[in-house]
């Protein structure tokens, strides 16, 4: 990929926009296959367990959305707000796994997020369907 097409220059401009944030994607699934879409190529649904879902509320240092609010009039990325998000994100999927795993289930699929606005505090809800599946032949 050549530093002048297009998903090279989005991806420069992601990683410089998040420079030296803590902001990896959740990873450590013990196993499960976790996607949105609403199948899993290369799989067969053996059970269908149910909806599973995990979330978690963040509040928001108020010292720090003070400097947030000033650095908002001036515009740009706040970037402590987008690694508290990153982190709910990832806690909420945590939990949905857990819940996935609790059920004996090893995929979960048409993974969704819902985010709101808790009076200040922030909720993330990740959510979607628990299987069981096997790999095709």
């Amino acid at each position: 990929m050549t530093p002048d097409t297009p998903a090279a220059a989005a991806a420069s401009a992601a990683q410089t926009c998040l420079h030296g944030l803590d902001v990896s994607s959740f990873t450590d699934s013990d196993g499960v296959i976790t996607t949105t879409m609403n199948d899993l190529p290369g799989y067969r649904v053996v059970h269908v367990l149910g909806a599973v879902y995990g979330l978690t509320v963040q509040s928001r240092n108020w010292a720090a959305s003070m400097g947030m609010v000033l650095k908002s009039i001036a515009g740009g990325e706040l970037p402590m707000f987008t690694t508290m998000l990153y982190r709910a994100r990832n806690e909420s999927v945590g939990r949905m796994v857990g819940e996935c795993l609790h059920k004996g289930g090893n995929a979960i699929i048409a993974l969704r997020f819902d985010t709101s606005d808790l009076g200040g505090f922030l909720q993330v809800c990740a959510y979607g369907t628990a299987c069981v599946v096997e790999k095709l032949e």
